[in-house]
């Protein structure tokens, strides 16, 4: 009975969303992001950040202009949080002519945004929410999402790209339902649309799928829907929009830890922070009419560096993930299961030639590094094992972390699914906008809405509108899938053998693919480093992370620490655990050679990294006891 209700309310939806053509019920904004303007200003800063001469400032020059930034002569903002939302920020603000500094404590994407579901989605579920609950604040967000996943994928198409996703199906009632409900999320996304959705039969779906299970549990499968939402490698996102905030003109520093605000004696007004570099431990005093706050979890402790007594408006939400081999979905290939025994979502996704599963919405506290319980661990292996043909293994387990999503809080809500997933901007205290709450999805217009308020706040004077809605990131104008071709043609990875000798070895098409996805059209330029100067072997074996990028990284994407590169340049350390480990010494070596490390600072190296690595849970030596390792 109620899933027949609920298949009536959605049915009357679509029909009355196909008569009005989705416009008129929905509120569809009159145009699309892409119709906005840019003209001269726009063309400066895409020639800018496409210059194929233009190297991002180091890291010296970046602090110097923090350094430089008076009472007298400040800068127009001052963005606190390297992650997406912060760094999108910096580099809306920049684009518009102002003038823009970002410190960040620990590393561009160290927190949430490394730690996502790497899916770029419209959101679907807040649809199901929208029809059943009349919920029209849900619809918009819905609308807003879908709007911004495919900016997203545009403005980043090297590190993007639409992946379906297969829901399936155990009796004729689901197929209905999950088929009209889809047809419906394809609607409302109009022109943002990545490819229709479809119905699956059973024998069809095990033939795209073929670990999918076809019968268990008294049920058996009648088929699957599969729809498309985005797929990225969120900190290599994160790490470009950083960089190219750096390259339009932003001051950008990793490492770098706010202690402190600045008030005006007479105003009370914040005009600039303390700051400390967390790498020399050194402190410097920065100048600013308006500091953003888009700390992620950590807003709220910025906050308190304004007011002791701020009331917390984070809700902390934990998503617990795990990594296993490849074999356990099929590449390209995607399955959700939108509803487990306790009504959360859980998710099995191809992703950098190793499989994903997890799930979301699960209370949590924040903590910097936060680690998956066991008992969330097992949960998903229970889950997934629901609707697989093949046995799942806690040995299977690669790797494992948690990542903590900074809910907007609603006082009246019970738990975490009910509280509302848009952002919130605000000034509750004279010159600190504090931006939080959203997703990954929507990072960009959350910059835009954030340095809306920061110029009002500060009264600023910026030189054009905002264009990041066409800007596409570094790496990403010129390139084009087939770009890999070029790289495995014209070019070798020369290596140093165990004896010292070098050896030429071929640019294979894993490796190829590999740099052109992850740096787009400056992939040539790594391989460059692998072919010039004999770093052209493989990190890990079974990997294609080169020795190249580790240099790369330390010379033009702020890579300051062996963590920065095996958790968030390259992603060694979330796809395998006991991988990076193995790989730890060479990547050591490789950035004491590029920052001039002494013996002490390579041996503190090694053991932070080590720490860092046993928060992601491998299956490796798994000894537990009340859910932690021994």
């Amino acid at each position: 009975m109620a899933t027949a209700t609920r298949l009536r309310r959605l049915g009357a939806a679509a029909a009355i969303a196909t008569a009005s053509g989705g416009a008129l019920i929905f509120n569809q904004p009159s145009f699309a992001v892409n119709d906005r303007g840019g003209g001269p200003a726009l063309t400066t800063v895409r020639q800018k950040i496409a210059d194929s001469n233009a190297v991002v400032p180091p890291r010296s020059v970046q602090e110097s202009a923090l350094i430089g930034a008076s009472s007298a002569n400040p800068l127009d903002v001052l963005v606190i949080g390297g992650g997406a939302t912060g760094s999108g920020v910096a580099l809306d603000a920049v684009t518009r002519g102002l003038r823009v500094g970002l410190v960040e404590r620990e590393d561009f994407a160290s927190g949430t945004s490394s730690r996502s579901t790497k899916l770029i989605h419209g959101g679907v579920r807040y649809l199901e929410k929208a029809v059943f609950n009349f919920d029209y604040g849900q619809l918009k967000l819905v609308f807003h999402a879908l709007e911004e996943r495919k900016q997203v994928i545009e403005n980043a198409p090297h590190l993007c790209h639409a992946l379906p996703c297969m829901t399936p199906c155990f009796d004729w009632f689901e197929v209905v339902y999950f088929w009209s409900g889809l047809k419906l999320y394809d609607l409302v996304a109009g022109a943002k649309l990545l490819h229709l959705s479809r119905y699956y039969s059973a024998q069809e779906s095990v033939e795209l799928f073929p670990t999918l299970a076809r019968k268990g549990k008294d049920r058996s499968l009648k088929g699957t829907v599969v729809y498309y939402d985005g797929q990225m490698n969120d900190s290599r996102l994160n790490v470009g929009l950083a960089c190219t905030a750096a390259l339009a003109g932003a001051a950008v520093l990793n490492h770098a830890e706010v202690v402190s605000f600045l008030k005006d004696e007479v105003s009370n007004r914040i005009i600039g922070a303390r700051i400390r570099n967390n790498l020399t431990g050194q402190e410097f005093d920065t100048y600013a009419k308006v500091i953003v706050n888009a700390a992620g979890p950590f807003c709220d402790s910025v906050r308190n560096l304004a007011d002791k007594e701020a009331r917390p408006m984070i809700c902390p939400s934990s998503g617990v993930h795990i990594v296993l081999p490849d074999y356990y979905s099929p590449e390209g290939m995607g399955l959700i299961v939108p509803k487990t025994k306790d009504g959360r979502v859980v998710f099995m996704l191809p992703w950098l030639g190793r499989t994903i599963a997890g799930t979301t919405d699960s209370n949590t506290s924040i903590t910097l590094l936060p680690e998956p319980h066991e008992d969330e661990i097992q949960f998903i292996l229970d889950a997934i094992c629901d609707y697989l043909n093949v046995k799942v293994r806690r040995t299977d387990v690669l790797s494992a972390w948690s990542g903590i999503r900074p809910l907007a809080v609603d006082p009246s809500a019970k738990n975490t699914e009910s509280i509302s997933r848009d952002h919130v901007v605000c000034e509750e205290y004279p010159g600190l906008v504090t931006i939080t709450g959203g997703k990954w999805t929507t990072y960009r217009s959350m910059a835009e809405d954030a340095v809306d308020a920061a110029i009002k706040s500060g009264k600023l004077s910026p030189t054009n509108e905002c264009l990041t809605p066409k800007l596409r990131l570094v790496g990403g104008d010129g390139w084009d899938p087939a770009s890999f071709t070029v790289l495995a043609q014209q070019y070798i990875r020369m290596k140093k053998s165990h004896g010292g000798k070098v050896v030429p070895g071929v640019m294979d098409t894993a490796a190829a693919k590999h740099l052109s996805q992850a740096y787009g059209t400056l992939a040539e330029r790594v391989a460059a480093i692998a072919q010039n100067e004999n770093l052209g072997k493989r990190l890990a074996h079974g990997y294609p992370f080169l020795e190249a990028e580790v240099a790369y990284c330390a010379r033009n994407e702020f890579c300051e620490s062996a963590v920065d590169f095996i958790a968030r340049r390259c992603r060694l350390a979330f796809l395998d655990t006991d991988a990076a480990s193995r790989a730890l010494p060479r990547v050591v070596e490789i950035l004491a050679s590029e920052h001039k490390w002494d013996k002490s600072r390579k041996k503190e190296e090694v053991e932070k990294a080590k720490q860092f690595l046993e928060t992601f849970k491998s299956s490796k030596n798994a000894q537990f006891h009340d859910g932690k390792h021994l």
